[in-house]
Order: structure tokens, then sequence, then C-alpha cells
């Protein structure tokens, strides 16, 4: 094996098993947080409220925090004091049993784990642009991971009920902390960002949001993925109104996670196909069909194929703006921006459509699928403006020529 060929696995083996740790938690705290809240007793109010609050403290947490780290160069550093954070936060959230208590620590946990993400996507991007590795490649053991957790998870919430929903998540936590010692030391291709202002008056983020394709794409993907709102916070209890065992639960979000992880594997081909904002429209358009689907109670035989789109409803839409980041966005800036996507996507967005859920699933149940298919119609109306505005830099750059 060449020297050069050896350094790329030595760099892309502990990312890819960053991942899959980092996804146990995702795979047992997206299906099962909200079983062991209805075990604890919670309503669906108050439910959707723990799964929502951390989401839109994301807005003032996670940017700044990977701010710091893009200044630093120092995204595994911040990673692992994360995960040790986490892994605090998980196992006092183990104790608590009244709703102001789980409500802290709930918001603490998912607040210090979901700004991990930003800050691993960087650190694998930096991976791709450096010595020319595939992101899907890595990214994809995370979401074998999450099949393997939610499957796994599955099995055990039927075996020891609704209270081992947190322990689950406990698990995925000291994983992640042992997975983040694993990572190289060394994760810097270039020099830290010299900084000319302070932080807290840091440009990169006002410049961002001044680009009015930026905007669009936070719209397009951030209301792509926030429609999985009532699948990720309600469906298993959907599901479990429905006469499914947790084992068939778990079973079926395998299924669509393992939908996503085909597509991973095959995504440097599907971006030079396809590129980057037909595929957040493709995702988009995906949506609208399995959420309208969805809402009207399908039998098992028909929840199958569902599940399997999938791949490309978060798939295609995460993949799509992993690719958008690092073509549109400079080196210095590409921390803030995965930052400004996790923040829309898996937090503001994530919060009101999870919020939206909660009212209407306590009145109309599985028919609180129809909002997130309404949802998906306007990030589709941003996916298809974002497609016609790159078509249209494409033709101006040629005339130009």
């Amino acid at each position: 094996m060449s020297a050069e060929r050896q350094a790329e696995r030595s760099f892309a083996a502990p990312v890819a098993l960053f991942f899959a740790a980092l996804f146990v938690v995702y795979g047992t705290h997206v299906p099962f947080m909200p079983v062991w809240l209805n075990w604890r007793g919670l309503t669906p109010g108050e439910i959707s409220i723990v799964i929502a609050a951390p989401l839109f403290l994301r807005l003032f947490v996670t940017p700044v925090i990977a701010m710091a780290a893009d200044r630093e160069m120092a995204h595994r550093r911040y990673l692992i004091i994360l995960a040790w954070l986490s892994l605090g936060f998980v196992l006092a959230l183990a104790a608590s049993s009244s709703f102001g208590t789980i409500l802290i620590f709930a918001t603490l946990l998912m607040l210090c784990n979901s700004t991990i993400m930003p800050l691993i996507e960087t650190i694998a991007v930096n991976g791709m642009r450096h010595r020319g590795l595939d992101y899907g490649r890595m990214r994809l053991w995370g979401s074998l991971s999450f099949v393997a957790a939610s499957f796994g998870g599955g099995v055990v919430m039927s075996a020891f009920g609704g209270g081992a929903g947190v322990w689950l998540v406990a698990f995925g936590c000291a994983l992640t902390v042992i997975a983040g010692h694993i990572l190289p030391a060394q994760d810097r291709f270039e020099e830290p960002v010299k900084p000319t202002l302070p932080l807290w008056r840091a440009e990169a983020l006002r410049e961002l949001l001044m680009r009015r394709d930026f905007r669009f794409f936070l719209i397009a993907v951030g209301l792509a993925i926030a429609a999985h709102a009532t699948f990720f916070t309600f469906g298993i209890l959907i599901w479990e109104r429905q006469g499914l065992s947790a084992a068939w639960s778990g079973s079926l979000w395998a299924i669509g996670v393992f939908a996503e992880v085909l597509l991973f594997s095959v995504s440097g081909h599907v971006m030079k196909r396809i590129g980057a904002a037909r595929l957040i429209a493709l995702g988009a358009a995906a949506s609208i069909v399995r959420w309208l689907a969805m809402a009207f109670d399908p039998p098992l035989a028909v929840l199958l194929p569902l599940q399997l789109l999938h791949g490309l409803t978060y798939g295609a839409s995460h993949i799509g703006a992993i690719h958008y980041i690092h073509e549109t966005v400079p080196r210095e800036k590409q921390g803030t921006a995965q930052a400004l996507y996790a923040t829309m996507s898996s937090g503001v967005a994530m919060g009101c459509s999870t919020l939206i859920a909660g009212w209407v699933y306590a009145s109309e149940g599985s028919l609180s699928y129809l909002a997130m298919a309404a949802i998906s119609v306007i990030s589709l109306a941003a996916g298809l403006w974002l497609v016609r505005s790159q078509k249209s830099a494409v033709f101006a750059e040629a005339e130009s020529v």
C-alpha cells in the first residue's frame, strides 16, 4: 500500500468510526426518546416542547461554537469537550422525573450533542478537499450505525419497555466520547484563520446571510429536513397506535436509513450527474409524496416502500447541502456555513415544525403529516429557485467566455 493511500485511510477510518458512534445517539434518541418521555408520563404537548426547545436554542449556541472552532481550526478539541458534556447530561436526564428537570437536561444534552455534527462535518469536508476522499463513503457509516441502533433499540425496547430509551442514548454518548479521542490529533490542513475582529463581531455570519442564494439554500434544505418532524417525534407512537410492534418500528426505521446508506455509497457519482441544487429539489419533491401518503395510516405493505423514500427525503437533501456548501462557500467560512445549515434544518425550522406536529398530532394523530407535506411544498419552491439560479450563473459564465 502506498504511503498516500495509507495516509488517506488513517484519516478516513477514524472519521467514519466517529460518524458511526455519533449516530448510535441519533439512532436511539430520535425514535425512542419520545417513547421514554411518554413512559415518564409526559403529555404530547410536553413531549413536543422537550424535543423542540434545544432546536430553537441552537440558534444561539451552535454558530458561536462553530465560528470559534473555525478561527482556531480546533474542531476536534471542541468536539471532544461536547462529547463529554453530552455523556454527563444524559446520565443526569436518566435520573430526572419531573417535567422541569427533564426539560433542562434533555435540552442541554441535545445542545451539546447536535453541535458536534457541524464540527465532524467540517473535519470530513477538509478530508474531501485536501485528500480527495469521498464524503459519502465516510458519512455512510453513520447511517449504517443508525440502522443498527434503531433496529437493536427496537428489540431492547420490546424486551425492557419504554424506560430503556434513555439508557440506549447514554450508551451512544459513551461511544462518542471514545471515538472522539481516536480522531486524528491534527485536523488542520492550513493555518488557522487570523481574526481581524473579535468573535462577537465576526463577519462570517452576516456575509453568508447577505447572499441571496445562500438564504434560498437554507430555506430549501432547512424545510426539507424539518418536514420530518412528525415522523421523528411521533412516528413510532403512530405506528404503535396502528398495532405495529417496537421491533417492526425499529425495522422500518432501519429500512429508511438503509436507503439513505445506498445513496451515500454512490454519492460521488450522483453529484456528478445531478448536482447539489437538483438533489436538494429532488429531496423536497419526494417529501411531498412521502408525507401525503403517511397521513392516512398506510398498512405495513405500503409503509415498506414509503420508508425507502427516506433515501431521498433526508439523504438527498443532506448530501446536496454538504456539497453545495463545499462548492460555494470559502474555506474559512465552511464551519460557520455548516453550523447555519445545522441550526436551520435541525434547529429553528425543525423546532417550529415539531411544535406544529405536536399541536396537530394531539387532536388529529397521523394527519399531522399533512402539515409536513405543506412545509415540503415551500422547500421544493426554494429548491427550484436554487436550480434556476445555478443555471443562470452557468449561462452567464458561458456568455462571458
